[in-house]
């Protein structure tokens, strides 16, 4: 080799790895972008393009439940139904004898999910239901001594399972608003310990911590409490649970103490793989 020809190739390597360095870190590809949603609360799209309850994010891509128990196709299965199964099998025996009417109902359904579920036995009605579609959201609550007005403790959101007029409601999550449950985020994959947290408004609050199975029973883990306060204040908890592998899971917040046991709740949902 001629000194020419050995300066050109030593020329050629130096250029091309600058040409190397002006393109990044190599082998790094860009994150795929997650459509940034408003609170439910805040905002109400048309029920096809509704966003996640509880939580901003992308729950098809973020959970391993499988794409056919989704709930209109997005959707966690929080109550009463377990997956799309249970809740044919319970269309096809309604459809011989009438059976549970009550989940045809999003307002019977959702003081259920409240009262019965997840124990909150001084929620016993629903004080304003909006329906849009195949999506309901019904605002439960309860009576307070100090007020002539029903307390709302939270709005429950509820989609049919599956088509037709004669499919049931399913519990999929809450509109927060002054308190929310953002920690995990809505259908992630979870494993105990696990993080919980959101933000609050209010003074002297205390908030309770659950994580429950479909079918009820007593909770998997529970942490009590988290003394929390102020405007849109953050809080969170650390809860060890009894994991129920492949199931989809309720992990609820509540406070109260001041006019009742429970003021106010928030749910989301996750899984377990």
């Amino acid at each position: 080799m001629t000194a020419r020809t050995g300066r050109a190739v030593v020329l050629l390597v130096a250029l091309g790895a600058a040409a190397a360095g002006c393109g990044g870190e190599p082998g790094r590809t860009p994150s795929p972008s997650v459509p940034s949603t408003a609170p439910p609360a805040e905002t109400s799209p048309p029920a096809e393009t509704s966003p996640p309850p509880s939580t901003p994010g992308s729950p098809e891509s973020a959970s391993p439940t499988r794409s056919r128990d989704l709930v209109a196709g997005r959707y966690q299965p929080l109550w009463p139904f377990a997956d799309a199964a249970a809740a044919e099998a319970w269309r096809s025996r309604h459809r011989e004898d009438g059976a549970d009417a009550w989940h045809l109902d999003p307002a019977r359904t959702a003081v259920r999910f409240a009262r019965d579920h997840l124990g909150f036995r001084e929620i016993d009605r629903a004080v304003k239901t909006d329906l849009d579609g195949a999506h309901a959201r019904v605002h439960v609550g309860l009576t307070a001594e100090e007020g002539p007005r029903p307390m709302v403790a939270a709005v429950v959101h509820l989609v049919r399972y599956g088509k037709g007029a004669d499919a049931p409601w399913e519990v999929v999550g809450t509109d927060d608003t002054t308190f929310s449950l953002t920690t995990p985020e809505y259908g992630a994959s979870v494993g105990s310990p696990m993080t919980v947290g959101g933000r609050i408004t209010g003074v002297d609050e205390s908030i309770r911590v659950q994580v429950r199975r479909p079918g009820g029973g007593k909770a998997l883990g529970e942490h009590c409490c988290v003394g929390a306060g102020g405007e849109k204040s953050p809080w969170s908890a650390e809860v060890t649970f009894k994991p129920a592998p492949g199931t989809t899971l309720t992990v609820v917040a509540s406070t109260g103490g001041h006019v009742a046991e429970v003021e106010r709740f928030a749910v989301t949902g996750v899984t377990v793989p």
